[in-house]
């Protein structure tokens, strides 16, 4: 990240250059970039229940979740200079599926020992025309 002034929050840029990191992760098969990027108190809450980060982690199991994505609608809610909460839309395609899905994503970023790692996400999914 480009900002290593502690008392000002990030940009939005930052915090989803973060994010896409995630999602690389998905497409890669990456677990432990995934890991690194969440904190060790991660909480999911996805349409298939509560998931702690070995549960997130965990989907790297036998091979990446994603084959590709884009973001969307990007927006940055600053609460602290150390807590921010990034909105978007993920438009993605499964390995070997056909069809694209969506979601709405809420994901609670927090520096934490000047590094950021996401606490918290949300996924809602959306119907795709």
């Amino acid at each position: 990240m480009q900002n290593t002034d502690n008392t000002t929050p990030p940009a939005l840029d930052d915090i989803l250059t973060l994010a896409k990191q995630v999602w690389a992760a998905l497409v890669d098969g990456n677990a432990s970039a995934d890991r690194a990027l969440l904190s060790a108190d991660f909480l999911g809450v996805y349409p298939t229940g509560f998931a702690n980060r070995d549960d997130n982690v965990g989907q790297f199991a036998d091979a990446p979740t994603m084959a590709r994505y884009e973001l969307s609608e990007t927006k940055l809610r600053v609460l602290t200079p150390d807590i921010v909460l990034l909105t978007y839309r993920a438009d993605y395609q499964r390995p070997e599926a056909e069809s694209w899905e969506a979601m709405l994503i809420s994901s609670l970023w927090e520096r934490r020992l000047d590094v950021w790692v996401n606490s918290f996400s949300q996924d809602t999914p959306l119907e795709v025309q």
